[in-house]
């Protein structure tokens, strides 16, 4: 999984791809031609890549998040390989915003508002995904932004932990998808809706 963006602004024509959360000071960086490979030195770990003059490889850039076409990931791998890196880039299956299916919510223990829950999203994949708003239940169907994804005011879902419980994706609110916010707490979709597809914004 990995989330790609383009800036053609301050950064002049460079794609940004991130691997994992990680914090500017505790990053070094390595460049090879036009690819600057970026590792935690805390862990070794690689956490992302800088690929300047990016339009020269991939077409139709825009500003923003990117959605790459599994031939714009293959040139990047390519990219990469011949820098001598180890890292293969691969896409995530799926949208990044799905209705999901609350399957069980329960309270975490030590807090008095945060909910675990097992959802469905798509694929029949149940993924894991603490939940602070009061008015989440299970049966419920909702839409769930996934690992990976952008939300609308740029902050980017990673798999976190709160109250030392593991969480991967969010259950969203219809404020946090830039719709109108009608009611208070996450958005409840109809019962009717699939179980795993796309969410439009």
């Amino acid at each position: 999984m990995f989330v790609s963006t383009y800036n053609n602004n301050g950064l002049k024509d460079v794609l940004m791809v991130l691997l994992e959360k990680s914090e500017s000071d505790v990053q070094e960086f390595k460049r090879v031609d036009d690819l600057v490979e970026i590792t935690n030195k805390e862990t070794g770990r690689v956490v992302g890549y800088n690929v300047f003059n990016a339009s020269s490889i991939i077409n139709d850039l825009t500003n923003g998040p990117v959605s790459l076409s599994e031939e714009d990931v293959a040139e990047l791998n390519k990219l990469i390989e011949k820098a001598g890196f180890n890292v293969t880039l691969e896409l995530q299956e799926g949208p990044n915003f799905v209705v999901g299916h609350v399957q069980t919510c329960k309270p975490v223990e030590g807090s008095d508002h945060l909910n675990v829950t097992q959802t469905e999203i798509n694929d029949g994949k149940i993924v894991q995904i603490v939940c602070g708003a009061g008015n989440i239940a299970e049966g419920q169907k909702v839409v769930v932004a996934k690992v990976g994804a952008v939300m609308p005011d740029g902050m980017i879902i990673w798999p976190g932990e709160l109250k030392g419980v593991k969480s991967e994706g969010m259950v969203c609110s219809a404020r946090e998808l830039g719709l109108p916010q009608e009611s208070k707490g996450i958005m409840v979709l109809d019962d009717d809706r699939e179980t795993g597809a796309e969410f439009k914004l």
